[in-house]
């Protein structure tokens, strides 16, 4: 995923605005906003430290982005996610609070676009599995079988010489079965300037890049999961040439081997990134890959082991 006018979490922690009483807004929500064109996912964190509330949002795309100018009243919170610019008014979240449920509208200045709901987003937190089945191929080398193209009027998706390949910018391709926890193995070749993604569960982008190194920082460059966990140790930049992701997933915590080296181990994905197909975090989910970006990936030797 490209990274648009971004702030890392990690990088910028979060912005806080003062409140004189106990936030019951803290924690982490599942969003889904629905507007009178389609349906979305959103994520928000609220934390509060010694009486100073703060909120992260991770909206429909790009990276994650503080909210300010928020207020909050009993049950009530209105924050900004989008500031007024001389290009527009600012987009707005007007929310209230309901036991675990979250109810609202999103506005930009006064008019509104759209219909929050959420939900306390589930922990997640479970043992790893004592033993796994053995791989099993989710791309069968021959055609598309198993996998879909979400928007097929611009699918550039092909088989090629037992490749799957993304011949153009266009549709990006998901699994046609869903997943919960599970290992993943899948090899990659990114062009130069290359830029794609592979979610978990639709959810969790784990980032595929090779754009210029001063395009990204290290929450968004290859191997992290996007916005949110950086790779550990930096691998040698290698365009154009096969490489290989193995992850396991389960419940919230990743862990990510890159070219045979483990660069994430067994950290906790807070929420959705950007380009998420839902917000559903507690229901299995397939696997897509982006192909909206840039042409020229390819992938092959995807197979997937799930608990016994």
């Amino acid at each position: 995923m490209k990274q648009l006018c971004l702030l890392s979490i990690a990088v910028t922690g979060l912005l806080p605005f003062a409140v004189a009483q106990t936030s019951p807004f803290e924690g982490r929500w599942d969003i889904t906003v629905t507007t009178p064109r389609d349906t979305y996912p959103d994520w928000m964190e609220v934390t509060q430290t010694n009486g100073v509330v703060s909120a992260l949002i991770q909206p429909r795309s790009a990276s994650t982005r503080v909210a300010s100018d928020a207020k909050l009243q009993g049950s009530h919170l209105t924050l900004t996610l989008i500031p007024a610019t001389d290009r527009g008014p600012a987009t707005t979240w007007d929310l209230t609070k309901d036991g675990d449920q979250l109810a609202g509208t999103i506005k930009r200045g006064d008019t509104v676009q759209g219909q929050l709901a959420g939900v306390r987003a589930p922990a997640l937190k479970r043992p790893m599995p004592g033993a796994w089945t053995n791989p099993e191929p989710l791309f069968n080398g021959k055609d598309l079988t198993g996998w879909e193209p979400i928007t097929p009027a611009t699918n550039h998706w092909v088989e090629k010489d037992g490749e799957l390949v993304n011949q153009d910018h266009g549709s990006n391709l998901k699994s046609t079965r869903k997943f919960d926890d599970f290992k993943l193995h899948i090899e990659y070749n990114c062009p130069d300037h290359g830029n794609s993604g592979i979610y978990l569960r639709g959810r969790y982008e784990v980032q595929v890049e090779y754009e210029p190194l001063d395009a990204n920082d290290q929450f968004h460059r290859m191997g992290s999961i996007y916005s949110f966990l950086a790779p550990a140790v930096e691998l040698p930049r290698k365009p154009g040439t096969w490489e290989s992701y193995d992850v396991t997933l389960v419940g919230r915590w990743v862990t990510i081997i890159r070219n045979g080296v483990k660069t994430v181990d067994n950290k906790e994905i807070p929420g959705i990134t950007g380009g998420a197909l839902d917000s559903n975090e507690g229901e299995p989910g397939p696997f897509y890959i982006q192909g909206d970006h840039t042409g020229g990936m390819k992938y092959r030797n995807i197979t997937i082991s799930v608990p016994k």
